[in-house]
């Protein structure tokens, strides 16, 4: 399974630093067990990987762990004897794996190591390949956590104003030059009271609220019964961006549980810097600041729009669809995905739109190996095109919410009415749908593996002071050139006027 994730990379934990064990319950013939450490070591701009060992004893083996007297809480332990079969990749252990550093999320690496086929950065890791990971047996003192990450939205009606102002005072909803970002929360206060009265109505029209949280809720739910059937015990937590549950509230409760292990999975199929990378620059920020979540390793998988449960779920409910029309061959599918503005693209680089179009591409190749040949389109000119029938897909939405309830079920209904279409169907969100949750719990199951922690205490506190240095030095330079701007030209002005004046 293809899969995307971010792991922040340091020197590793002691928790990670131990014996990994791949055996079965009775040594083969051979005897062969494979007893590997995998240790990263980060100076500069390079790591250091040693290789994993292996030891042959025609013996019985456990992943139990026992603490050996003066040990620290995890740096030793001893293996026993087996009672399960663990089998662990050879791809996590051998370098065949692509490391690289994530651009959309801090920005460009001036040096990296270089391991073989393995690229590694001082600062953050994105894990890019193929990995089949059977379950993993955990210590008694492993507590593995996973956080989902999503939009959030209003509960009630007196909600949208103050959840529109979170909204648009994140600098990676608007984006202003940083001379005026202090007009940032002054410009969404302004925004959300004026765009509060139409927004109001929306979720009017949608009962009164948004229905994120609770599905999200339902979605957490679900996937924790996922990994308990494949011998995975986690915590499950919901984060939101702008209401509540907060990131932040969800993160206190991961510090209250002392979750040891965490994997942090947002709710967007395909990255997009305006959502997943707003959460996961907020969720750097407050690591960066917590002694126990800066030590605390963890795995971000970014974006999985390529995931065959997702892409094979998302056929699922198109196919069952089209049977609701009369000729399903001559339904126009249409793919609906949020905007992004086209200076993300192009300036900054947002990889939303290929992935989306790489996304659609997969949906519709899994249809045509089911013999499903529909014409499909990311456009809406669909009236001119002599369509009449059309079936919209939310492909960049994986719970029903005010863009799907309201903007498609009823906006974009009654303009592709307008507009000639005869025959209208919606696919709806994924939800809870098996497959989807089921593949979600693989993705967090393959990323186990791959956690890190973020920095040392001490380096990344340098780090967080060497920034507000920089931020200071910024608004200082800001107010200098603003100040000129404004009265650069009258002080000129009067300064050729006493001039001219004593000329005279």
């Amino acid at each position: 399974m293809g899969i995307e994730a971010l792991a922040f990379s340091s020197v590793l934990p002691p928790a990670v630093q131990r014996e990994r064990l791949s055996s079965s319950f009775q040594a083969s013939t051979q005897g062969a067990v494979e007893v590997g450490i995998r240790k990263c070591k980060v100076s500069s701009f390079s790591v250091h990987v040693a290789s994993a060992s292996r030891s042959c004893g025609q013996t019985q083996v456990s992943s139990y762990y026992k603490r050996l007297p003066g040990s620290s809480s995890s740096d030793k332990s001893i293996i026993e004897k087996v009672s399960c079969r663990q089998h662990f990749s050879k791809s996590s252990l051998t370098g065949q794996n692509q490391l690289q550093w994530n651009p959309f999320l801090y920005g460009a690496v001036n040096k990296t190591g270089f391991i073989g086929q393995t690229r590694c950065s001082s600062s953050a890791l994105v894990f890019e390949g193929n990995v089949e990971v059977a379950s993993e047996a955990l210590s008694d003192q492993e507590r593995v956590g996973v956080l989902l990450l999503n939009l959030g939205g209003p509960d009630t009606l007196q909600d949208v104003q103050p959840f529109l102002f979170n909204l648009f005072a994140d600098p990676d909803i608007i984006r202003l030059p940083r001379l005026f970002r202090f007009l940032q929360r002054p410009l969404a206060q302004f925004i959300s009271v004026f765009r509060a009265p139409k927004s109001r109505e929306g979720y009017a029209a949608i009962g009164g609220g948004s229905p994120l949280r609770k599905i999200t809720f339902e979605q957490a739910d679900a996937l924790k019964v996922a990994l308990e059937v494949k011998n995975v015990l986690a915590k499950v937590y919901v984060g939101m961006r702008y209401w509540h549950p907060f990131t932040e509230e969800a993160i206190e409760q991961i510090k209250r549980d002392r979750i040891t292990k965490l994997v942090v999975l947002p709710l967007y199929p395909q990255f997009s810097i305006s959502t997943s990378g707003s959460s996961i620059r907020l969720l750097k920020s407050i690591f960066c600041q917590d002694d126990y979540l800066v030590q605390m390793p963890h795995a971000i998988i970014s974006s999985w729009y390529q995931r065959q449960g997702y892409i094979k779920a998302m056929a699922n409910l198109i196919e069952k669809e089209l049977q609701s029309f009369a000729s399903p061959e001559k339904v126009m599918i249409f793919f609906s995905a949020h905007g992004v503005p086209v200076t993300y693209v192009k300036k900054a680089g947002d990889p939303y739109k290929s992935q989306m179009e790489e996304c659609v591409g997969l949906i519709m190749q899994e249809m045509k190996e089911r013999g499903l040949y529909n014409e499909h389109t990311l456009a809406y000119q669909l009236g001119q095109k002599g369509v009449k029938s059309l079936l919209a897909v939310p492909i960049s939405f994986v719970s029903e919410h005010i863009e799907t309830l309201e903007e498609i079920d009823m906006e974009y209904k009654n303009l592709a009415l307008e507009s000639g279409i005869e025959n209208w169907g919606r696919v709806p969100a994924l939800g809870c749908e098996p497959v989807f949750i089921s593949d979600l719990a693989d993705a967090v199951i393959e990323a186990l593996p791959h956690v890190q922690a973020l920095a040392e205490s001490n380096a990344v506190a340098g780090q967080v002071d060497k920034d507000y240095v920089k931020s200071f030095l910024a608004i200082i330079f800001g107010s200098v050139m603003a100040f000129w701007l404004l009265l650069g030209p009258k002080l000129i002005r009067a300064c050729k006027n006493y001039l001219s004046f004593n000329a005279q």
